[in-house]
């Protein structure tokens, strides 16, 4: 008779997953309301179970091992599999459409992990993402074309969003731009920027006039993807926050002013109670993967 195959403990993979997206095993224990010392003592006999090292510790940061990485795909869809027969066996699974809206700078850099992981667990739901401008998200919920969205937080609305994240704003530029010597001969500072309206184009002209630092704007672009083209290619230096920077440019330093901070808001509209709970979770999503920049460290 063959011998049955090892049945992996579903707890101990929701700690491996879970220590592994957190960065830590110790944050890990604390969403999962356990002591680090128990999911230790689960990755540990995890690792018994497969007879090898899932991770390696580099510095204050975990790194999967090659079994690790193979393991992580597998735990990932275990644990949704397992969550949704538990939703399903409850009556709680979500059908219907959730409407996203994001900034830009979001689209690219978080989002995508954050549906990822809200599709995993709502695979009946449908959803509809938009990555648009401050300006147009705002519209598109007042207009009931959006049941939610992530946006940097407006300075003069009536939206009463929830503050889930502030960023520091930087001045970034390519290394190769000598932004020292253009002050030193007092020439305009050559800016690339959205057109208006722009929260961060409103801050940045009103940041140097405070200072009296000649500026002009050479290149508007409608897109981040053209800000960042352009910051690339030496034609300026753009305000925005380091979500997204390229690895190619760098902040200015102390030589200019500082532009000071902006806030990350969720704004929503009230919905029916599918998307409500849809929305909740994806809400509580979000909040997880912005939790660092609540420090203003982006």
């Amino acid at each position: 008779m063959d011998k049955l195959p090892l049945i992996l403990d579903l707890d101990a993979l929701r700690s491996f997953v879970t220590g592994i997206e957190a960065g830590s095993f110790a944050l890990a224990a604390s969403r999962l309301c356990r002591s680090t010392s128990a999911v230790s003592a689960q990755l540990k006999k995890l690792e018994m179970q497969c007879g090898a090292d899932l991770v390696v510790k580099r510095g204050r940061h975990l790194e999967l091992t090659h079994n690790g990485e193979i393991l992580m795909g597998y735990a990932r869809r275990l644990l949704a599999l397992n969550d949704e027969a538990q939703r399903a066996l409850k009556g709680e699974l979500l059908q219907g459409e959730i409407r996203i809206g994001m900034q830009e700078d979001f689209g690219e850099s978080l989002m995508p992990g954050i549906l990822g992981e809200f599709k995993r667990h709502h695979p009946g739901l449908r959803i509809i993402a938009r990555v648009d401008r401050n300006q147009a998200l705002l519209s598109a919920l007042a207009d009931d074309a959006l049941d939610m969205a992530l946006l940097w937080q407006p300075e003069q609305t009536s939206h009463a969003g929830k503050l889930v994240g502030q960023c520091e704003m930087a001045w970034i530029q390519h290394p190769e731009l000598d932004v020292a010597a253009l002050l030193a001969t007092g020439e305009p500072l050559p800016l690339v920027l959205f057109e208006n309206p722009c929260l961060m184009r409103s801050r940045a002209t009103a940041c140097l006039d405070r200072v009296g630092i000649p500026w002009r704007v050479v290149f508007v672009s409608h897109s981040l993807s053209g800000i960042w083209a352009a910051v690339q290619a030496g034609l300026g230096i753009t305000l925005r926050t380091r979500i997204g920077m390229p690895g190619s440019l760098q902040s200015v330093g102390a030589m200019l002013p500082s532009a000071g901070n902006l806030g990350i808001t969720l704004e929503e509209r009230q919905g029916s109670e599918t998307v409500n709970g849809a929305r909740r979770m994806l809400a509580k999503l979000m909040e997880e993967a912005l939790s660092p920049l609540k420090g203003f460290h982006c």
